[in-house]
């Protein structure tokens, strides 16, 4: 076969490599506690499963608009402006399927062979592969145990050159559940008034769950709307993550582009999934509340319990639903570590070098678990590492 060499550049996201791993252990009679892939263990709230069925029984069978329905747009748009305070068209909403498409689309728009993009090191591993896939180089900034796994606006300033054409961003972050301050997006948003040619993707995945104080959005900034991306959906909020249901802010000279890789590559976004997004954005948000508060508490409960085991430490998860421990003074490093908590004491977390090479010596565990099943995996841990 003569293949593209694209291909060779696309990498893979470890959590479903040790899931399926994970999930043979468990087929073969193992216990196991999955502590690694990152979605919430909640079920989707029944007014939006209610919707998607009602959505098939009424027949909403057939294709839908490219860039979503036009009602779930502007729910959305809606939603952008009770809780950012920010006016944005639906001409600039595009409802995805799930949010890894935003970014290959911001990547192949963005990218090229002469481009640079900077992203978070550890960071979402899909975002490297989808720079490498785009042709562009992918150029790191740190973010660091010591600031919380904040960003330094001014690091990631500093990496800006003429080649630069996107900077990812990602808070509450994953892996590392760690929170940038709104000071540091002030000094971003005001350096980035003298680079003008670079555009900014902000992943806003885990919005809703901030566990100490209300969110801040990149679309607070009207003075980089003409040049910012959000990436933002359903999956982590609701419980929705097999839905496949996400969104996309764009700024408005990249509208049409995303339209056309949308027509191009999946059509449309399927209308049940669309109807239950719609239930999720207008219905009762309790369930919201609900599950940031359990995957607070689960967060604070696996923060002492790491913190006790020997030689591992781990800074209080301030977002998301993950922890990331620091494994250093272990015997371990980060592969090892995973390899062994699984394959030996059925714990299944997932290397930090998954995130980026700053990931070695830490190791990512999902808070999305119930309280006895992370009180069970951290004490077998504990005889691992005893």
């Amino acid at each position: 076969m003569l293949l593209n060499p694209a291909n060779d550049r696309l990498g893979t996201e470890s959590a479903f490599t040790v899931l399926a791993r994970a999930n043979k252990l468990a087929a073969s009679g193992m216990d196991v506690i999955n502590l690694g892939i990152g979605q919430p263990d909640f079920p989707t709230p029944a007014h939006i499963s209610e919707a998607g069925i009602k959505a098939i029984t009424d027949g909403h069978h057939g294709y839908t608009p490219s860039m979503g329905l036009p009602i779930l747009r502007e729910a959305v748009a809606a939603d952008i402006k009770t809780r950012y305070h920010a006016d944005v068209p639906i001409e600039r909403i595009q409802i995805m399927p799930g949010g890894k498409p935003t970014m290959f689309f911001a990547c192949l728009m963005l990218g090229g062979a002469d481009k640079e993009i900077l992203l978070p090191d550890p960071g979402f591993p899909i975002y490297q592969s989808a720079i490498a896939y785009s042709g562009a180089k992918p150029v790191s900034y740190g973010l660091v145990e010591e600031k919380g796994y904040a960003f330094d606006a001014d690091d990631v300033l500093s990496k800006i050159t003429d080649k630069t054409s996107l900077v990812i961003i990602n808070s509450p972050a994953n892996p590392t559940g760690g929170i940038t301050p709104k000071s540091e997006l002030d000094k971003l948003v005001a350096g980035l008034a003298h680079h003008p040619h670079v555009t900014l993707l902000s992943d806003e995945i885990y919005d809703r769950l901030c566990f100490d104080g209300a969110p801040v959005s990149l679309l607070a900034y009207p003075e980089i709307a003409d040049r910012l991306i959000i990436l933002n959906g359903w999956s982590k909020t609701y419980a929705m993550t097999g839905w496949r249901a996400g969104y996309a802010v764009w700024p408005e000279a990249l509208v049409d582009y995303a339209d056309r890789l949308a027509v191009n590559i999946h059509s449309c976004v399927n209308a049940p999934t669309q109807f239950a997004a719609l239930a999720a954005t207008t219905g009762p948000q309790d369930c919201v509340e609900d599950m940031r508060q359990a995957f607070s508490r689960r967060a604070t409960l696996m923060h002492d319990k790491l913190n006790a085991l020997d030689g591992v430490s781990c800074p209080t998860p301030m977002g998301a639903f993950y922890a990331f421990a620091n494994i250093k003074h272990t015997p371990f490093s980060a592969k090892a570590f995973q390899d062994k908590a699984l394959e030996d004491h059925g714990v299944a977390v997932i290397a930090g070098t998954s995130f980026g090479a700053l990931g070695e010596g830490y190791v990512r565990l999902s808070c999305a678990q119930s309280d006895e099943a992370i009180s069970e995996a951290i004490d077998r841990l504990a005889t691992m590492l005893a």
